[in-house]
């Protein structure tokens, strides 16, 4: 693998990190195999070859391995060989020299239970002596009666990488040899359920799979992985970190990650799109990948800093966090969004990691809104649309970091041409009920909270009736975002000072970047009448929201 460090060098530590509904920590389901139905007098599942799971030996166990079976050519290159360690005849019975023409040559080895795992037939049955055929003991199980498919860490993914994943030229895939691993679990997909402190589904761990269990983490949970990164890369032990995360989401935390964490070190996201151990995983190379970006130092500038931010490396490609987004679920299935750069390196197949851009934006260790400078108070908003809206204090960063209660809540709207007609022909911010609805739910619940619309390219305004519900959002101190819809190719220019413009960034990645800002700056001045703010008001109003344009502009 290139991009294993200089001779000499400090090994390098990677922390690694188990995030929620995690592809690339979901096994397959694990089910029966035929040498134990056959054993037990089950049905037979109608296949030519049993399945083999990664399992451990529980005793030493001495194997005969046919010579010249691992390629169908080997044998034609026999004269190149050692001779074998002896010869079984027909009986299955070893001799050390050939005994007939018809005996078959065989290497011996004995197999330890410390050699590490080994692909073996699953024998497992059910509690009522039935073949496991899915995860769950029956369709549709409650989860006391479903097993789990996600680890709950990432270690036995990268002990299965390593010992079963092959590098090009026969070798083990690069891993251990290359660097060490710490294993860290922040809203992780699979959780210990079982004996004192068990853990629950949906609260402690996140998973999507059984379908009918699907569980998501909240904000809360998004608080606490912040502060466990920044304190786990706090103690400047280690070369990078690696989170490992569902595909559709990855992106978003990343982003997230690169916005709010102070730090000098790489910070490198991963997902798959198809299960670990399944047919053409695609997930155990984009793992391999990070450690080999991670260890070759190509992202680092001469003080040895990161200057190239959080990124999401699959597919042997370096995406900037910010500027990728997930359209399809199959390799490949990631595109740039923002109509510009995106790809900040090529994992180079044979060769080193090569950059290819620096992205301009602010990051990490040079992040306006990193979790060192945030504050540890900020003006929320409070109250109702009929009854007046009141200027509170947050508590928002206290000695473990961002305090989870203050996470911010940012609602998306998107606006779509020939909307409900308006009673009176005329239109209203009253006709956007579930906006309304939004703000006074923010205002009782939700201190700091905002809005993104994704409106038409390349003002990212929406209709009249949801423009003006937005701004009465602006006025009962809810900052909105906008942008262009779907996976905009501009930028979106700035019309109303009223209003945040959300350069080229997807309006998931807003929403992003919109509650790190809320936890920087805080609420807008509210009016005491957001539907019909003073001259003074929006004037007032149009200062702060520069505050949060500046932001965007530069992150």
């Amino acid at each position: 693998m290139t991009g294993t460090p200089p001779a000499g060098a400090p090994r390098p530590r990677i922390a690694v990190f188990a995030g929620p509904t995690a592809t690339i920590l979901n096994a397959p389901d694990l089910v029966t195999s035929n040498k134990a139905r056959a054993r037990h007098g089950l049905p037979l599942i109608p296949a030519r070859f049993d399945d083999l799971r990664p399992q451990r030996l529980a005793a030493p166990v001495t194997v005969y391995i046919e010579a010249f079976s691992a390629h169908p050519l080997e044998e034609d290159a026999a004269d190149l060989y050692a001779a074998p360690d002896g010869w079984l005849d027909k009986a299955g019975t070893f001799h050390p020299e050939q005994p007939s023409d018809d005996a078959t040559p065989v290497y011996v080895v004995e197999l330890h239970p410390d050699d590490g795992l080994y692909p073996l037939p699953y024998m497992a049955r059910q509690a009522n002596g039935s073949a496991w055929e899915e995860t769950a003991a029956t369709p549709y199980a409650a989860p006391a009666a479903a097993r789990q498919t996600f680890y709950p860490d990432a270690s036995r993914l990268y002990e299965e990488i390593e010992r079963f994943g092959l590098a090009d030229h026969g070798n083990p895939a690069a891993l251990w040899s290359v660097a060490d691993f710490d294993f860290f679990r922040a809203a992780p997909s699979g959780g210990y359920t079982a004996g004192p402190g068990a853990e629950r589904l949906g609260q402690d761990f996140f998973a999507y799979y059984p379908y009918h269990l699907q569980t998501e983490p909240g904000l809360t949970h998004l608080a606490q992985a912040t502060n466990q990164v920044q304190s786990v890369l706090d103690g400047g032990e280690f070369a990078g970190l690696q989170w490992l995360e569902g595909s559709p989401t990855v992106e978003e935390t990343l982003y997230w990650l690169g916005l709010v964490i102070d730090t000098t070190v790489p910070i490198v996201g991963h997902a798959a799109q198809r299960r670990h151990q399944s047919l053409s995983a695609d997930g155990d190379r984009n793992v391999v990948d990070g450690v080999k970006y991670i260890v070759s130092g190509v992202a680092l500038d001469d003080r040895g800093e990161d200057r190239v931010g959080a990124c999401v490396i699959v597919d042997e490609l370096v995406y900037a966090a910010r500027d990728v987004t997930k359209v399809d679920a199959r390799p490949g299935g990631y595109e740039v969004t923002g109509g510009h750069g995106g790809i900040v390196a090529d994992m180079g197949g044979y060769g080193p990691p090569q950059l290819t851009y620096l992205p301009t934006r602010r990051h990490t260790h040079s992040s306006d809104l990193r979790l060192t400078v945030l504050p540890k108070e900020v003006p929320g908003v409070a109250g109702s649309l009929a009854t007046g809206v009141s200027v509170v204090d947050v508590a928002t960063k206290d000695a473990e970091g961002i305090v989870p209660s203050a996470m911010p809540q940012v609602t998306i709207t998107k606006y779509g041409r020939f909307a409900a007609p308006q009673a009176d022909g005329l239109p209203s911010a009253d006709d956007e009920v579930e906006i309304v609805a939004r703000i006074n739910a923010n205002l009782a619940t939700a201190a700091l909270a905002g809005f993104v619309c994704e409106g038409m390219s390349p003002f990212a305004m929406a209709d009249p009736a949801k423009n003006a519900a937005l701004s009465v959002a602006v006025f009962a101190g809810q900052p909105v975002v906008r942008v262009g819809r779907g996976n905009t190719g501009g930028m979106a220019y700035r019309t109303d000072p009223a209003f945040v413009a959300g350069s080229n960034l997807t309006a998931t990645k807003a929403r992003i970047l919109l509650m790190a800002a809320l936890l920087k700056l805080g609420a807008l001045p509210p009016a005491k009448d957001p539907f019909s703010p003073t001259d003074d008001e929006r004037a007032a109003t149009a200062e702060a929201v520069a505050r949060y344009q500046a932001l965007f502009d530069t992150h």
